[in-house]
C-alpha cells in the first residue's frame, strides 16, 4: 500500500486535517439527534390524537421542557469548557449518553394509558426534560464543539456541516414519510409507535458507538496546556463572564437570533406537516407524499451546497437559501389549498433549509476563533451551548405555537376534520405558511449581516503568530 496523499491547504491557505472516512465517522453522530428531534417534532400529534391530551396542555409541557433544556445547554457547556476526561473534553460523552439516549426514545412513547390526566401530563412532562434537557443537551453540546476541535478549516468545517445534514436528513425523511404510515400499518395504536421508536432507539445506540470511536480532538499544539489554560490562573473565566464575553461577539449574536429563528421554523415544519395533510388536504397519509417528493429538493440542495459554498461564501449560500424559501412560501399564501401549491412551494422551501441546515454549525465554530483572536478566550463549549440555547428555546416555541393556536381556534383533539372549528383552518394556515414566510426574512436579514469570513484567514494566520510568539 502506498502513502496516503498530502492533504493540503484549502482556499483560505489553512491547513486541512480530515479524510472521507473522518467526515463519515464524524457525520453518523447526527442520526440519534435527528432520531430525537424528529420524533419529538411528532409528540404534538401523538399526545393529542394517539392519547388523547389537550393540545393547549401539551404545548405548554413541551415549552417548559424547551426552556429547562435551553438553560441546561448553557451548564453543559461551561461543564465542556472546564472537564477534560482521559480521553478528551468532548470525546467522552458520547461513550456516557449512548445508552441513556436509547432509552428515552422509547420512553417519550410509553404514556401509562390507564392513569389519570394529571400523571400522563407529568409522565410527559418528566420524559421531555430528561430527553431534551439532559440526554439530548449532553451529546448535542459536544457534538457541536468538535467541529472546532476536529478543524480550523473554514472549508472543513463547512464540509463537516454537510456530512452531519445529509446523515441528519436521512432519518428526518424516514421519519416524515415513514412514521405515519408504518404506524398506521401496525394498528396506529399507541403500542405502534413505541415498536417504531424501539427500531430509531438500536440504531441510535450504535451511532454513539461508531461516532465515540471515529472521534478526534486534534486542534491545538496541546490540547492538555489548553485545558489548563482555560481552566486555571488569573484569567479563567467564571459563567457569567463567558455569557457577557459571547454577546460582545457580534457574529455569534447573529447566529444566536438565526438559531432561535430557524428553530422555531423547524420546530413548526416538523410538527405542523401532519396537521396540514389531515385537517387541510384531507389525508394524514399525504405527509409520505410529500416527504417523498421533497426529497428530489433534498438531494438537489445537497449536491450544490457544496458548489454554491465554494462560490458565495457560507453566510451567502445561506441567504441565497432564504430567497428561494421565501419564494415559496409566498406561492403558498395564495393557493393554500392546492396540493401542487403546497408540493412546489414546499419544495423551494425544503431546498431552502438545506443549507441553513448545513453551514449553521460551521459558522457557529468560526466564532470561536473570533472570540480568541478578539477577547483572548476560546470558548469552544460555551459558543455551541449558548447558541444551541437560542436553538433549543426556538424548537420549544416552534412547536408549542402549534399547540397554542390550534387550542385559541377551538381544536378538538381527535375530531375529524368535518366536526373541527372554521377557525382551526385559519390556524394551520398561519403556522404552516405565515409564520414560516416571516422568519425566512428575518434569517435572510441576518445572514445579509454576517460577514466574517472576509477576515477569516486573517484572524487565522494572527492567532497563529500569537501562539509561535507564546512559545518563544
Amino acid at each position: 500500500m502506498g502513502k496516503k496523499m498530502a492533504l493540503g491547504k484549502d482556499a483560505m491557505g489553512i491547513q486541512k486535517t480530515m479524510r472521507f472516512k473522518d467526515y463519515l465517522g464524524d457525520g453518523i453522530g447526527q442520526l440519534p439527534l435527528n432520531a430525537v428531534s424528529c420524533l419529538v417534532g411528532q409528540l404534538t400529534y401523538f399526545y393529542t390524537d394517539k392519547v388523547g391530551l389537550a393540545a393547549a396542555a401539551v404545548a405548554t409541557m413541551l415549552v417548559i421542557a424547551k426552556i429547562i433544556d435551553a438553560f441546561t445547554d448553557l451548564i453543559m457547556g461551561k461543564i465542556m469548557d472546564d472537564v477534560t476526561f482521559r480521553d478528551g473534553k468532548a470525546r467522552p460523552w458520547f461513550r456516557i449518553m449512548a445508552i441513556p439516549i436509547a432509552a428515552i426514545i422509547v420512553l417519550l412513547f410509553t404514556v401509562p394509558t390507564k392513569a389519570s390526566r394529571g400523571v400522563q401530563s407529568g409522565y410527559v412532562l418528566i420524559t421531555n426534560i430528561l430527553c431534551s434537557a439532559v440526554i439530548y443537551t449532553a451529546i448535542a453540546i459536544p457534538y457541536g464543539a468538535m467541529i472546532a476541535m476536529r478543524t480550523e478549516s473554514s472549508e472543513e468545517r463547512g464540509k463537516m456541516g454537510i456530512y452531519r445534514a445529509v446523515f441528519g436528513y436521512v432519518v428526518g425523511m424516514i421519519i416524515s414519510i415513514g412514521l405515519i404510515p408504518i404506524t398506521n400499518l401496525l394498528g396506529g395504536t399507541q403500542a405502534a409507535w413505541i415498536k417504531v421508536a424501539a427500531v430509531f432507539s438500536i440504531l441510535s445506540f450504535i451511532s454513539m458507538v461508531v461516532l465515540y470511536r471515529s472521534s478526534k480532538e486534534t486542534v491545538g499544539e496541546s490540547r492538555k496546556e489548553e485545558d489548563a489554560e482555560s481552566t486555571e490562573g488569573p484569567d479563567k473565566l467564571d459563567f457569567a463572564q463567558s455569557i457577557k464575553l459571547l454577546f460582545q461577539n457580534k457574529y455569534w449574536v447573529i447566529m444566536l437570533i438565526a438559531n432561535l429563528l430557524m428553530n422555531i421554523s423547524y420546530g413548526l415544519s416538523t410538527s405542523g406537516g401532519t396537521f396540514y395533510a389531515k385537517y387541510i388536504l384531507g389525508n394524514d397519509n399525504i405527509v409520505a407524499l410529500l416527504g417523498a417528493v421533497g426529497l428530489i429538493p433534498t438531494f438537489a440542495g445537497f449536491i450544490l451546497v457544496g458548489p454554491m459554498t465554494k462560490k458565495l461564501g457560507m453566510a451567502k449560500t445561506c441567504l441565497t437559501g432564504c430567497i428561494i424559501g421565501i419564494a415559496g412560501c409566498i406561492y403558498r399564501v395564495f393557493t393554500p389549498y392546492s396540493l401542487i401549491s403546497c408540493l412546489v412551494g414546499g419544495s423551494m422551501v425544503t431546498f431552502a433549509n438545506i443549507p441553513i441546515m448545513c453551514l449553521t454549525s460551521a459558522l457557529v465554530n468560526n466564532c470561536v476563533e473570533y472570540n480568541d483572536w478578539k477577547f483572548g478566550h476560546k470558548l469552544v463549549g460555551m459558543s455551541n451551548s449558548a447558541s444551541s440555547f437560542g436553538s433549543k428555546i426556538g424548537s420549544g416555541i416552534g412547536g408549542s405555537l402549534i399547540g397554542w393556536i390550534l387550542g385559541a381556534c377551538g381544536f378538538i383533539s381527535g375530531a375529524a376534520a368535518a366536526e373541527q372549528p372554521s377557525a382551526v383552518t385559519a390556524g394551520i394556515f398561519t403556522f404552516s405558511i405565515y409564520i414560516p414566510l416571516a422568519l425566512l426574512i428575518g434569517m435572510a436579514i441576518l445572514f445579509k449581516m454576517y460577514d466574517l469570513e472576509k477576515i477569516y484567514p486573517k484572524i487565522v494566520t494572527e492567532l497563529a503568530e500569537r501562539k509561535k510568539k507564546a512559545v518563544k
